[in-house]
């Protein structure tokens, strides 16, 4: 029997990271009080790190034109789903080269 995977908005990432990163918390606590694999949790909060200290070294360049909270979220909601299509896109090149050289066989 296989298991459908589950896929979380980026909003849900974003708000279980920050429970760990603002609220102090183990990783494996939080985890399992979201119901997700420590893994992927532990995943989330680096790409947050990350994202913070990128944001934290933008604080000395001019302000993106104010945005508001909402505007915020909807470009961090964005900016993961180009990612996300990003990575979909390497895949799909990777397979069609590997049936490519299958049909030169």
């Amino acid at each position: 029997m296989s298991r459908t995977r589950r896929s979380f908005t980026p909003e849900f990432k974003v708000e279980a990271a920050c429970r760990v990163i603002d609220g102090g918390r183990p990783v494996t606590e939080v985890a399992r009080e979201l119901n997700v694999h420590e893994n992927v949790l532990g995943k989330w909060v680096r790409a947050e790190r990350l994202r913070d200290g990128v944001a934290a070294d933008m604080r000395n360049a001019p302000p993106d034109s104010g945005l508001s909270p909402s505007e915020r979220a909807e470009l961090t909601r964005l900016r993961a789903e180009v990612a996300e299509k990003d990575r979909d896109i390497a895949f799909l090149k990777k397979v069609s080269a590997y049936f490519a050289a299958q049909q030169h066989r």
